[in-house]
């Protein structure tokens, strides 16, 4: 047994060894991208017969002319025409640490290294062991919260809250969930997702009940049209509502958030009544300021179920006590790739240990910057074009010009034929949405800030 354990350190010393000689040539051999940059002309036509083979074999056009060539630096991207963009999307919320990070990349790498490429809930790694472990601790400081099951993406985190709640209030089908929500793109997320158009041609199973979201304007009269709505719901269906789903700030609704005093009498209800409250961090865990939104918001202590995913590089349902399923509720073949499981765990270590959250942090800073830089722009040279700027962290987004569907979107396209790559979000009126990583500068959000003033009056 001694001689196992003494190869196993000289292996596991040997592997180290050779990671960080591959991280070290890695940013030898790059080249510094610290700006955005024109494309190429003599890569044009190249590339222009890749994003056409795409289009080709998925059956319809990328919706920005993005392949990756696999190198970047923080928030710039290179792309296969050559040109450097300035990325605040981030894989639609994925890459929290940019492009590049040293230690997102080492882990990456350890995990490459691993003996197998996809770890599953029959045969887990030693990765998959500790990164439940950590998501558990850091999420009982402040909730009820117990256990992790790890998965692959949001969608099939959601799926498994979902069935832990069915499981526990057997047989209650109904959930009551929020206007504008989002939940994924499964078929049963797809009906919990308040947008008609991402479940067209699909069937109404007419299992999902509604409340109206916050609206700011009307403050307190806002909670109670919703809490009334609520009430309505259970007198109505009873002992037939399985849990309430909500986001802590709606994500593809708009980057709406709402106030610590608009859930509480919602969630008190809920436990009054023992509807399972299931809070949808998929898109807010790591980005508002502190690891979860629930702690953001203080409101720990009501939840039963959390959903976290993307900046994690695979998923997780996180359950109380109560919600701990019978054997056989949730299983799945992958939980995540060996890389993904060691990344994720190196992210949840770098957001919580490098000075990222608290009210100080770096994450808190950044959102103040780049919000204060949309506001100037608004009160400046574009003047009551880029409005209602605002977000939670690191998610922020704005209402530009008209707010019309084909205006953001031509605006976006501005935006990355200029430099810069956003998304949209929100409907009547359409917001521009950034994802911003958390390492960005001063001076990444002064350029930023510059390429969105030259879209917008470009635009206007």
């Amino acid at each position: 047994m001694s001689k196992l354990i003494g190869r196993q350190i000289a292996t596991s010393s040997r592997i180290q060894t050779l990671i960080q000689e591959l991280v070290q040539e890695v940013a030898r051999l790059e080249q510094p991208i610290a700006t955005v940059r024109d494309s190429d002309p003599d890569l044009a036509d190249s590339a222009r017969r890749a994003f056409e083979e795409v289009a080709k074999y998925r059956g319809r056009p990328l919706f920005y002319p993005y392949l990756g060539t696999g190198a970047g630096q923080g928030p710039y991207v290179e792309l296969e025409d050559g040109s450097v963009k300035m990325d605040l999307i981030n894989g639609i919320g994925v890459h929290i640490m940019g492009h590049s990070h040293p230690k997102v990349i080492a882990a990456s790498l350890r995990g490459s290294l691993s003996d197998v490429v996809m770890q599953g809930n029959l045969e887990p790694n030693h990765e998959y062991s500790l990164l439940g472990k950590k998501l558990v601790e850091h999420a009982s400081r402040r909730s009820r919260l117990k256990y992790a099951w790890i998965s692959t993406c949001g969608t099939v985190a959601n799926e498994n809250a979902l069935k832990m709640a069915r499981q526990k209030h057997s047989p209650a089908r109904h959930v009551i969930a929020v206007k504008n929500a989002f939940a994924g793109r499964s078929t049963m997320m797809a009906e919990i997702t308040d947008n008609p158009a991402y479940r067209a041609g699909l069937p109404e199973y007419h299992e999902v009940l509604r409340i109206p979201w916050y609206e700011a304007s009307d403050g307190a009269r806002s909670t109670e049209r919703s809490l009334a709505t609520l009430k309505e719901h259970v007198a109505k269906h009873g002992k037939d509502i399985s849990c309430f789903v909500f986001e802590p700030m709606l994500g593809e609704g708009g980057y709406r958030h709402a106030p610590r005093e608009f859930f509480v009498p919602l969630l008190e209800f809920c436990k009054e009544r023992k509807i399972a409250v299931w809070a949808d961090e998929v898109q807010t865990f790591m980005r508002t300021g502190e690891l979860f939104a629930f702690e953001t918001l203080g409101i720990g202590e009501y939840i039963d179920l959390c959903t976290v995913a993307k900046t994690l590089q695979c998923a997780a349902t996180l359950y109380t006590e109560e919600y701990n399923p019978q054997p056989g509720l949730v299983a799945g073949t992958f939980a995540g790739s060996s890389a993904s499981l060691s990344a994720g765990l190196a992210i949840l270590e770098e957001i919580t240990g490098g000075g990222y959250t608290g009210p100080d942090g770096k994450i808190s800073r950044i959102h103040k910057e780049f919000v204060g830089m949309l506001d100037r722009l608004n009160e400046t040279t574009c003047k009551g074009l880029l409005r209602e700027a605002g977000g939670m962290g690191l998610m922020v987004a704005v209402t530009p010009l008209d707010g019309g569907r084909d205006t953001v979107t031509q605006l976006l396209h501005t935006l990355f034929k200029n430099g810069l790559i956003a998304f949209s979000c929100g409907r009547d009126p359409y917001r521009l949405r950034f994802l911003i990583p958390a390492v960005v500068t001063s001076k990444d959000i002064e350029l930023a800030g510059r390429i969105i003033e030259k879209s917008v009056l470009e635009m206007a």
